[in-house]
């Protein structure tokens, strides 16, 4: 047996200092906002034993019958269509000599963990930077200048820290699709030379504003390779910052809650903020979870600024110096209008986008929808915080098909009506086999039942004790009043177009059983948790309007040579070491990709595959690595090129512009700069088959 992998970092998540200071205002580092007293999910696992339902026995029977292969058919055809559109199509493949074994999808030599400066794919593959941070997109940018830096300038070039990613078709431009991404933060120490942290200037904080935010822009791929280049300049495309305005739509739409001096009708905001992952809709719209806005505001005066990660000092940044909507002891609600979902028309330049309250606000990791049987979309959606909980809205309206003005403008209302829950989970195993080691418990599965318990319907509150203005508006305390699960820092969530399965990504909570903190559970079965595991939901029925589940963990991440991993069963001999799942999405296989943040494993981030189905469930292959300091972030995975986000390059302790510790993307004597990789086939052919 192989040597357990050494771990590379005592830092929480794996993560160097300067990338918390800056992503997330050391959040790990804080006093953990959730300080309620719900049941932990191992309290009352001693009592599911006795009570396993027949609604729990259902859905498990569900989950058991996606580990064969489902049909692309039903409710969530139109998601598999527009991925369809947007990517190569099926192209007879070209003759070739045989592909390394796997699943199909995942037919590619693993890449090893390494710690390369630059992206590394497997053998036969090629890959390109499409677009970096700072590359003219608007009419009248100019090019990149690193020491020439200005906030006009960058407000027309691309935003930096790109995460979230979305390739949406463009009908009618042939060889071109419209990709959006997600500008989550900056890091002023690597984009400055000279830059002192207690005395930015006004110029740099502009700048800043300037590259948060969103940039639409439309790409060219080469016809011979799966080469991707902007296209710059063209009418769709488009920069959203920190200070662009944005529509506050849904029931907490005008509410005092949302009022400040500047906006006394509480329903426009001025930018978005640390938006991280997202979503993309059937009915080809984005969606963007704002996560890390507490970082952004000073002086918080309040339980609810408490619960919410917001210090009573001031903020690494010190934007509230320039603008006093950043100085809650000014405007205490200013920090109210973050943290929401964000839905973006990206075929519409001169549209606004709306922030859609009736999804609950918190650290949105992601959203990402589906569809029922009758055509209404449900939303998937995790609160990236040490302990805190599980969401899903659904729609009370019916998506319309089509592309008319008709259809969209009334598409553009769907997530504005409907209920927002919140999740609560129960193991069924004793709670004498939960003890935080991450050992199996004696019927072979972590797994367990789950409700969803309704928070919010309109202007209609179901928490006793608070108003619906206040549910949507302080959605972490409405979860903390009717006792849902506290988890292991749920991120991204994605629902699998052919199973319906929801797959949750839990990064890591090494707080996880310390003295005063939640103990492990059947969910969470790991105390002072490095690596994360993944989450795989049933609904019951199959029904996503269903106010039941049945779940299990799919992955339960770390080195496969350590007791405490699992990789849904799979020979673990066989599977790539990961840690740290953070962002995920499925290819047309039914394969998920998961792309980590903060390996503690000895290698450097990277995006993997795993079968979800099938006698190969379970099988996880590494398909690249991210340079020195990178995370991985916003994977597309196309028939025949897979995208990822290569998100701060080089934020290795001790960095600066003056001493950088990456090269990357452009060599020596350049500048870092975040960037989009596309990675494909050198002989043309789908990946991984």
């Amino acid at each position: 047996m192989r040597n357990l992998l050494p771990l590379i970092s005592s830092h929480p998540g794996g993560r160097s200092a300067l990338t918390c200071r800056f992503r997330c205002g050391d959040a790990c580092f804080q006093e953990i906002p959730n300080t309620s007293e719900n049941e932990y999910a191992g309290d009352i696992i001693a009592r599911a034993v006795s009570r396993r339902s027949m609604m729990r026995a259902a859905a498990v029977v569900t989950v058991a019958a996606a580990a064969g292969t489902a049909a692309l058919t039903g409710p969530n055809a139109p998601q598999a269509e527009a991925a369809a559109l947007a990517g190569h199509g099926h192209k007879p493949n070209p003759p070739h000599k045989p592909a390394p074994s796997g699943a199909r999808g995942l037919r590619f030599s693993p890449v090893a963990p390494n710690k390369n400066d630059k992206v590394t794919v497997p053998d036969g593959y090629s890959q390109n930077v499409v677009i970096r941070w700072g590359e003219p997109i608007l009419r009248g940018a100019p090019a990149f200048n690193p020491e020439k830096q200005t906030a006009k300038a960058q407000a027309g070039q691309f935003g930096y820290n790109n995460d979230f990613l979305s390739l949406l078709p463009l009908r009618g431009e042939r060889g071109r699709q419209v990709l959006v991404a997600n500008h989550e933060y900056t890091d002023e120490i690597l984009m400055f030379r000279g830059y002192d942290p207690a005395n930015p200037t006004r110029e740099q904080v502009e700048i800043a504003w300037a590259a948060h935010g969103l940039s639409v822009v439309v790409v060219q791929e080469e016809s011979r390779t799966g080469k991707l280049g902007a296209v710059s300049r063209h009418p769709l495309n488009r920069r959203l910052t920190a200070t662009s305005e944005f529509r506050v739509t849904g029931p907490a739409a005008g509410s005092d809650l949302l009022r400040t001096s500047a906006d006394r009708t509480g329903s426009r905001v001025l930018g978005t903020l640390n938006n991280c992952a997202g979503g993309t809709t059937p009915w080809g719209t984005t969606l963007h979870g704002e996560e890390n806005f507490n970082q952004y505001f000073a002086n918080g005066t309040t339980a609810e600024h408490k619960r919410y990660g917001i210090g009573t000092g001031a903020t690494e940044r010190k934007w509230e110096r320039f603008d006093r909507r950043f100085d809650l002891a000014k405007e205490p609600n200013e920090a109210n209008r973050f943290g929401w979902v964000v839905e973006l028309d990206p075929y519409d330049p001169d549209s606004t986008p709306r922030k859609r309250t009736a999804l609950g606000r918190f650290k949105h990791e992601a959203a990402e929808p589906r569809l029922t049987s009758d055509g209404r979309p449900v939303v998937y959606m995790g609160d990236d915080e040490r302990f805190d909980y599980l969401y899903k809205f659904v729609s009370s309206k019916r998506m319309k098909k089509g592309t008319s003005r008709a259809a969209r403008e009334h598409n553009l209302t769907l997530l504005d009506e409907g209920t927002l829950y919140v999740a609560k989970l129960t193991g069924d195993s004793p709670a004498s086999e939960i003890d935080g080691s991450g050992k199996l418990p004696d019927d072979g599965e972590f797994d367990g039942s789950g409700v969803w318990i309704p928070l919010a319907t309109g202007t209609t509150s179901h928490v006793p004790g608070m108003t619906a203005d206040e549910v949507y508006v302080y959605t972490r305390l409405a979860g903390d009043k009717v006792g849902a699960t506290k988890m292991d820092r749920p991120e991204d969530v994605e629902p699998s177009p052919r199973t319906g399965r929801v797959y949750v990504a839990l990064t890591n909570n090494t707080d996880r059983g310390k003295e005063g903190k939640a103990p492990a559970d059947e969910a969470n079965p790991r105390n002072l948790n490095k690596h994360g595991q993944i989450l795989e939901l049933a609904e019951n029925w199959d029904d996503p309007t269903s106010d039941g589940f049945a779940w299990r963990l799919f992955l339960v991440a770390g080195d496969p040579n350590d007791p405490s991993t699992y990789f849904a069963g799979f020979p673990k001999d066989r599977v790539s070491p990961i840690s740290c799942p953070d962002n995920v999405a499925f290819d047309d296989h039914g394969n998920l990709w998961i792309s980590t943040d903060g390996n503690q494993l000895g290698s450097h981030d990277g995006l993997f595959g795993v079968a979800t189905h099938g006698d190969r469930r379970g099988e996880l292959k590494q398909f690249l690595t991210v340079p020195a300091g990178a995370e991985t972030c916003g994977p597309v995975i196309q028939d025949r090129r897979v995208l990822v986000a290569v998100q701060h390059p080089g934020e290795v302790d001790g960095a600066s512009v003056e001493k950088p510790a990456s090269t990357w993307p452009d060599g020596p004597g350049k500048i870092v700069r975040p960037s989009v990789v596309a990675v494909w086939r050198k002989d043309g052919r789908d990946i991984g088959v």
